[in-house]
């Protein structure tokens, strides 16, 4: 397996280099691609254009998508994603590679853990319990964590059974990039939060000097709660004892495993301020955490305009032809120039901005298409552009 550089921010090397996409992607030591970022940025298209081509370059593919708008089962033509891994069809098997894809199910991955950590009779209690049911539909960073999980189970699995070579991540759509990293930690903080080490006491014994205090305890609660309400949280929390203990070994090796060279993470950003400043967190929280980092995708960049007329001078002569012709069509194509050539220049300059603080993190720029990604030639079109490279100031189709 290849040692792949980790890159650090504030490396202080000069400009960032192009991403070499089919580079990463024919690396038989990259076993694992994850892509991060914030919401709305394309990170499910950027995934799953990625697993297609490896597929289509001889790898043996799975994407997992957590997305809920299921634009990725469109895309590749399958009806309906769920938890089982499906092949795709019509991915061009010449090279012998070939792709599946499944979509995160947050519930069923929470029950298939229950189901392998508990005795059939408490697995069935746990399930059917209330409490239970809320913390795995709803509970906050519990699709981040059973991301994780999912990952988990997947790469051991393939690495079992030889299924996949390479497993491709699209992380969960959460308001800030880094909850994926974070929610294993926040969850083990919710189970060894205080109310829930005072519930599991009295069943953990000996807890004699706590008794009393606890009779006070559990009868105002049942006055608050009801008899039934506090029969079902004493039944919950003292079924985390025999579940959650396994949830947290298992989250540490994933977690090493998101370490391991094997990995890489790929940071996608759109072309905008707040997205940029996210990304630039995620690179600072992955060194931090010594996590390899493969590069950034700056997804949506605006196409240049045609021509070498700057921003500038198509609006200066834009203001002269409507002096002279105030209904000038020239003059509003060549605002809409303008317009279209300044907003290039402000993307252009925000990237370099994020280049200049984070000079070794390799760049690819995928310019705005026309439509939407429907199909798998739209997939392999967004692969040829981040195959294609293009970084800093260059958009791809310049």
């Amino acid at each position: 397996m290849s040692a792949r550089t980790r890159i650090g921010p504030q490396s202080g090397r000069g400009r960032a280099a192009p991403l070499d996409v089919d580079a990463l992607l024919d690396d038989r030591g990259t076993g694992i691609i994850v892509c991060c970022g914030s919401g709305g940025v394309g990170k499910t298209t950027t995934s799953a254009a990625l697993a297609l081509r490896a597929a289509e370059r001889g790898r043996k593919v799975v994407v997992l998508t957590i997305d809920p708008a299921r634009r990725l089962a469109q895309a590749m033509g399958i009806e309906m994603l769920d938890n089982t891994p499906r092949p795709v069809a019509g991915v061009d098997p010449a090279a012998g590679g070939r792709l599946d894809a499944m979509m995160l199910d947050m519930k069923r991955t929470f029950d298939e853990v229950v189901l392998s950590q508990a005795t059939p009779e408490k697995a069935e209690q746990i399930l059917a319990n209330p409490f239970y049911v809320a913390l795995s539909s709803s509970f906050a960073g519990t699709q981040e964590y059973m991301a994780m999980e999912k990952l988990g189970q997947i790469h051991a699995d393939a690495k079992r059974a030889g299924t996949y070579d390479l497993v491709v991540v699209d992380t969960p759509p959460s308001r800030s990039a880094l909850d994926f990293l974070d929610a294993p930690e926040r969850l083990s903080s919710f189970l060894d939060g205080r109310f829930i080490r005072l519930m599991l006491a009295p069943a953990r014994g000996p807890a004699k000097l706590m008794t009393a205090g606890f009779g006070i305890i559990t009868n105002a609660l049942t006055k608050i709660l009801g008899g039934q309400v506090l029969r079902d949280l004493q039944t919950f929390v003292a079924a985390l004892d025999t579940v959650f203990g396994g949830f947290r070994a298992r989250a540490q090796k994933t977690y090493a495993l998101l370490q391991a060279d094997e990995t890489a993470f790929l940071v996608v950003a759109a072309p905008e301020p707040d997205a940029l400043r996210e990304a630039a967190y995620f690179v600072e929280r992955l060194a931090e955490d010594r996590m390899p980092l493969a590069g950034l995708v700056v997804n949506r960049a605006s196409p240049a305009p045609q021509g070498e007329l700057s921003g500038d001078e198509a609006m200066a002569a834009a203001a002269r032809l409507r002096a002279d012709e105030p209904g000038s069509l020239t003059a509003g194509l060549l605002r809409l120039h303008a317009d279209r050539a300044r907003m290039v220049e402000r993307e252009a300059a925000l990237r370099e901005r994020f280049a200049a603080a984070h000079p070794e993190v390799p760049t690819a720029v995928v310019p705005a298409l026309a439509g939407d990604v429907h199909d798998l030639d739209g997939l392999r079109r967004v692969a040829e552009l981040l195959a294609g490279g293009g970084v800093q100031g260059s958009p791809v189709n310049r």
